[in-house]
């Protein structure tokens, strides 16, 4: 490890992560651990909750492309959306930071990424692991995990028991790919012939390296806001797995999500992926989100409330579906008239 980059690393972002400082937070960076006080953050009887996650093959898009500075806003969404859908709030967040050689100005650029999108969402950056290891890596090459612990008070913890038939589904539009499928998404580059830096061919004002690196979604506020209003029994965030797998993780036996694929539209770069690449429908629905990024299940007389909740926190909201009986043998989702989207 070269130690002199490494300090000069922990310097220059040590103003980033005391930006992220809120109540609970006891210590600041350079220690062998962080603290932090639950009963300051306000809390009477928590329940904690922790999550950890990567960015996947989505990494080497914007090591390709030079683009660093989107990368840690993947990281921490893809922990801190997995916390909100339980009920808890992000408290504090962890990094772990790999590569071949320290470049102090990239790693920078990663590591405001990840603090930027803690302080969008409450969440302190307490700490974290920078390793150098060039036998492990290659000149350039680097790999991200992020570790999140929330909180939710005892008896409010959000586990989809509650849901029942006829609930009604709430979609939360998604920002694009956020970061699953990108081994399928970089197969179908190679198969198209793109290079990153050429127009995309579902978004010509921007590079397809600029469209593909579109950053995931923060909902912690928005999903926050819609626990606030009351009537939500149920979160889902769509990651790997896509809508076909994700929905059914949080509905009871003998439930099924009807999911209606008119009541929004597939985005541009998921038409695109399923015509270059000739993805079948069912696979595209089970591998990428398909433009919903969080499902919401409500109650069904609070579906005006929730929805206000979720707009006014700025999501933009769809009536997808509803809860249905599911028969033994019978999918978790049930997703009907795909018929325009393509079918190559």
């Amino acid at each position: 490890m070269d130690i002199d980059a490494g300090d000069a690393l922990v310097e220059a972002i040590k103003p980033l992560a005391k930006a992220t400082a809120r109540a609970g937070t006891a210590a600041g960076l350079g220690g062998f651990g962080a603290l932090f006080d639950l009963k300051a953050a306000g809390y009477r009887d928590p329940i904690l909750v922790a999550t950890t996650d990567g960015v996947g093959t989505k990494l080497m898009i914007a090591i390709a492309t030079g683009r660093h500075d989107t990368i840690g806003i993947d990281l921490v969404a893809m922990c801190v959306n997995d916390l909100v859908v339980q009920g808890a709030e992000p408290l504090l967040f962890l990094d772990y930071f790999a590569t071949g050689k320290l470049e102090v100005a990239t790693a920078r650029r990663i590591l405001a990424g990840i603090a930027g999108a803690c302080r969008e969402v409450g969440c302190a950056l307490v700490g974290g692991e920078t390793a150098e290891m060039p036998g492990m890596y290659g000149a350039g090459d680097y790999d991200l995990a992020g570790f999140a612990v929330g909180a939710v008070e005892r008896g409010e913890v959000l586990d989809g028991s509650s849901v029942a038939l006829g609930d009604i589904v709430l979609g939360l539009e998604s920002n694009g790919l956020h970061s699953n499928g990108f081994s399928l998404v970089r197969r179908v580059v190679e198969v198209a012939g793109l290079g990153y830096d050429a127009p995309a061919p579902f978004a010509p004002a921007q590079s397809l390296g600029e469209a593909l690196l579109a950053p995931t979604r923060l909902y912690v506020r928005s999903c926050r806001a819609a626990l606030a209003a009351g009537g939500v029994k149920a979160f889902a965030h769509i990651t790997g797995g896509g809508l076909i797998e994700n929905v059914p993780r949080v509905l009871p036996d003998g439930m099924a999500a009807a999911l209606d694929a008119r009541r929004w539209t597939l985005p541009p770069v998921f038409r695109w992926l399923a015509e270059t690449g000739r993805i079948a429908r069912a696979e595209l629905a089970r591998t990428f989100n398909c433009g919903i990024g969080m499902v919401a299940v409500v109650d069904p007389a609070a579906e005006e409330r929730v929805t206000a909740a979720l707009a006014g926190a700025g999501e933009r909201v769809k009536r997808i579906g509803r809860i249905v009986p599911r028969a033994a043998d019978a999918p978790g989702t049930e997703l009907s008239h795909t018929d325009a989207w393509p079918n190559p």
